[in-house]
């Protein structure tokens, strides 16, 4: 069948903004051309530095002639909804059909020839493009990326013809700005034009330029017995800054090694978007770099690369006297003074006064984790000192990284400067999450305040919209804990014997209340104790704190495999449980539902609850014991002596958060409840028959429920 091939040349593009690109060009099309009745048999966009191009398979020649049917008003409806439903109609009154009461329009629409259709959408999609950031050029008003120079769109080898803002459609397109003959070329169906950018020295699909990188850079470090330091991320980019993508390998000052590796590694990918290589026989980073060129030099690249190394050198020298000012002795003093002039958030005060807060919530995490307090409140304190030096003034990405460095030239304690320097961490769901107790301590002191704050004045992430990552943090609390195996509900006793419970609510009412003022000292009293311990956990259980942290643990499941449904079993009768055991439980939950004894029993659930809803619905109350009457069925006293053994076995594997073992407890249901369900008739006549029948049953939803809620389990 004729195929489209549609190609938007423009300006570079920036790399950030293509693969977004293509999907939304790609789902703009498709959207257009489901409106329009066509469902192609394969559509494929691609994104590079200078174009935007669609293909399209399988599309006819024309429209197939449609009847529509449209529902007017009923008969008798006021003259107005009937004067509106015909101008929509395009009708007049003796046109409608009267159908049960309600007037009937039958419209027939002849089929438009395709290329007339596709005009229209290349335009609707042209006008329509929402890039993050458009201009305009010269005297035109549309609004694109980068000037846009040339539309080609060819449908079945021939052109569509249209114009936007001046701008023909044709079937011409070009190829690489400075290599081979740099003329534009002639194409009329796909294989032609990617067979025409090829010998034009462009590389169409960033796949393709992504392999040609990574074979291209490993191929240079083969030679010179390098390895290249891989960087997706890096590569994601630089693919999307050539079109055709030449690795040249170049050479920096030696010197430059004693910097800290991610440095210089910053100052190479982020200024300079090169690569950097490390030398296998030693530690560390080898004193030379890849950068990717656009065009393939006739001399291999070496005015490339001795260009390119004169610009590091530069940016490296500045990167050295940064280091070099930032180990001078005392500078960690004045770079927490420093933090006195540095606002975090206007309704959460300074920098200085965050790191306070952090220092307190870090000294009352630690016990939780096994650190030590008084190490937990130095790193705390130390944590963002560093924001305040040279070094990350020029690179923000080493914050943290380079306050561990600087702890380590101090002559720091090496905990401490390792908890200063991963407690940003994880950012990301690739990063490593921190496991040592000092680390855990500061890294969860760090997220649970910025959450906290920005809760408390109602900076809450809304839709798509989170300027402050708060979402990030919560999955790096949910990681922290989950890795370490936090657990912060604990009882407390004091010397006179009082009793009291701390939890994850007071721990957030004591940060939320260090957002005012200093912390306050727990009353001497007990019972005054106890009113304070509470009212700290109302002021934490008000911030909604933990329900969206339990968000972002059921993310993590999610993405693990765990279906919803089994998810929400558990968190929402244990949403306030600690976090490791609610997933303990969901994993024991999901692994008994895929075993036949849990699919059994999960049916035999959903009958017991249906007859038991049903009666409830009538006015019936669990009431009293349960028992055996005296002429009760042989399923009746299998099921009783079953739940009077699976009872306590279940209670115990409970009380020791053995949720396997409790999940093999309730198999030990699954025989008595089917027989029970098969051969007993639960709605007896005799009233006492039925009371019972239904307490038994209502004793297998009660056990059950002590697991999971199994009400909400899909089956």
């Amino acid at each position: 069948m004729p195929q489209l091939l549609l190609e938007l040349f423009s300006e570079e593009i920036p790399a950030r903004m293509q693969a977004n690109a293509a999907r939304d060009l790609e789902r703009m099309a498709r959207e257009h051309l489901a409106a329009a009745g066509f469902l192609p048999e394969a559509l494929k966009t691609f994104a590079g530095p200078r174009r935007l191009t669609l293909v399209v398979e399988g599309l006819p020649i024309a429209q197939a002639d449609r009847k529509e049917e449209l529902k007017g008003p009923r008969v008798g409806a006021p003259p107005q909804a009937m004067e509106g439903f015909l101008r929509k109609a395009g009708l007049t009154q003796d046109q409608l059909v009267e159908r049960d009461g309600v007037y009937m329009a039958f419209i027939e629409k002849t089929g438009r020839p395709t290329t007339e259709i596709i005009a229209e959408m290349v335009e609707a999609i042209v006008r329509g493009f929402a890039w993050p950031k458009s201009m305009t050029w010269g005297t035109c008003k549309l609004r694109w990326v980068r000037p846009l120079k040339r539309i080609l769109c060819v449908f079945d080898r021939e052109v569509v013809p249209f114009s936007i803002e001046g701008i023909e459609s044709g079937d011409i397109s070009e190829g690489h700005r400075f290599m081979g003959d740099a003329q534009p070329f002639r194409v009329r169906d796909f294989d032609e034009y990617a067979k025409g950018l090829n010998d034009h020295f462009v590389v169409l699909d960033v796949e393709e330029r992504k392999a040609r990188i990574l074979e291209g850079c490993k191929t240079l470090c083969f030679a010179r017995n390098l390895e290249l330091v891989e960087d997706l991320g890096l590569l994601e980019e630089v693919a999307g800054l050539a079109e055709w993508p030449t690795p040249v390998l170049g050479d920096m000052d030696p010197s430059f090694l004693d910097l800290p590796a991610e440095a210089i590694r910053t100052s190479m990918r982020t200024h300079q978007k090169y690569f950097a290589v490390r030398d296998p026989a030693r530690e560390g980073l080898a004193p030379h770099f890849i950068t990717i060129a656009n065009i393939a030099a006739a001399d291999g690249g070496k005015v490339i690369a001795a260009g390119n190394a004169k610009v590091l050198s530069a940016r490296l020298s500045d990167a050295r006297f940064f280091w070099d000012e930032d180990r001078k002795a005392g500078n960690f003093d004045e770079w927490l003074e420093k933090l006195n002039g540095v606002t975090f958030h206007a309704k959460l005060g300074t920098m200085a006064e965050r790191v306070k807060r952090i220092e307190a919530l870090a000294r009352e995490i630690a016990p939780l984790v096994g650190a030590d307090v008084e190490k937990a409140g130095t790193a705390a304190r130390l944590a963002k000192a560093d924001l305040s030096s040279l070094m990350v003034g020029e690179f923000p990405e080493l914050q943290g990284l380079m306050g561990g460095y600087y702890a380590r030239e101090a002559k720091m304690d090496p905990e401490i400067a390792d908890a200063i320097r991963d407690h940003y961490k994880p950012q990301g769901p690739a990063d490593a999450v921190p496991t040592a107790p000092l680390s855990v301590a500061v890294a969860l002191a760090d997220k649970l305040d910025t959450l906290v704050g920005f809760f408390a004045i109602d900076e809450k992430p809304t839709g798509s919209k989170d300027p402050y990552a708060l979402r990030r943090a919560a999955l790096g609390v949910v990681r922290i804990i989950l890795s370490s195996n936090v657990r912060f509900d604990r009882k407390i006793e004091d010397q006179n014997g009082g009793v009291w419970f701390e939890t994850f609510e007071t721990l957030l009412g004591r940060a939320m209340g260090r957002l005012v003022a200093a912390d306050a000292a727990p009353p001497a009293d007990f019972m005054a104790k106890i009113a304070f311990q509470n009212a700290l956990a109302e002021a934490g259980s008000r911030l909604g704190l933990r329900s969206f942290i339990n968000d972002r643990l059921k993310v993590i499941l999610r993405e693990q495999g765990v279906r919803h449904d089994v998810i929400d079993a558990v968190l929402s009768d244990w949403d306030g449980a600690e976090l490791s055991t609610n997933v303990a439980r969901v994993e024991a939950l999901d692994g008994f539902l895929k075993t036949d004894d849990g699919k059994n029993l999960l049916a035999g659930y959903k009958r017991a609850s249906n007859i038991l809803k049903a009666e409830e619905k009538k006015g019936w109350k669990a009431e009293g014991e349960r028992g055996l009457l005296d002429d009760a069925s042989a399923p009746e006293v299998q099921l009783h002596d079953a739940l009077r053994m699976v009872e306590p076995a279940l209670a115990a594997a409970l009380a020791k958060e053995d949720f396997t073992g409790a999940m093999q407890e309730l198999a030990g249901l699954r025989g008595p409840v089917d027989a029970f369900l098969d051969g007993v008739f639960v709605n007896s006549e005799v009233p006492a028959e039925r009371d019972n029948r239904l307490k038994t049953l209502a004793a297998v939803r009660d056990a059950m429920g002590q697991v999971a809620d199994f009400s909400l389990v899909a089956g």
